[in-house]
């Protein structure tokens, strides 16, 4: 049976930054499958690095704001190419370097993850495309209306690596 976490990525301070974890709040309140595990770790990306590496996920989804470019409250399921996502989980987070606990990205906490010995086996991204990432609480009405866009995504993706 397949092993995933969904982890809810952002900073509810900024604005759209909050996507990931208002989604993670709205899949934390159905009925999931036993094997799915949904955590809001919002600005905690040490502790979702932790994670990643104590628990042996087969798949870990992040939720996230992701600028692409696009019109605002578009969704994008990303899976980061292989290649890619080796060469962040091989970075070397230096013992000198600064580590902001407050703003790490996923491929920062993969590269964290990395620099201790884990890899993820699989990563996707449900992202949306933010309209402002400024100081202030709450999303945009475009993000917003995107919510539900994105459970479904989630959903959907789930539902395909059941056994």
């Amino acid at each position: 049976m397949p092993k995933v976490l969904i982890a809810g990525l952002g900073n509810i301070f900024l604005g759209d930054d909050g996507f990931g974890v208002e989604v993670a709040r709205r899949l934390q309140q159905l009925d999931l499958p036993a094997w799915v595990t949904v955590a809001d770790f919002g600005i905690r990306g040490v502790h979702l690095a932790f994670e990643l590496l104590e628990s042996d996920y087969e798949t870990v989804i992040f939720l996230d704001a992701t600028p692409r470019g696009d019109a605002p409250g578009t969704i994008y399921l990303i899976e980061p190419d292989t290649a890619v996502t080796g060469a962040l989980v091989s970075g070397v987070v230096s013992n000198t370097a600064v580590v902001d606990g407050h703003g790490m990205t996923p491929d920062t906490v993969l590269a964290l993850l990395g620099s201790m010995g884990g890899r993820p086996r699989r990563v996707l991204v449900v992202g949306c495309e933010p309209e402002s990432v400024a100081e202030g609480i709450g999303l945009s009405p475009a993000v917003t209306g995107s919510i539900w866009e994105a459970v479904v995504l989630v959903l959907t993706t789930i539902e395909k690596m059941e056994p």
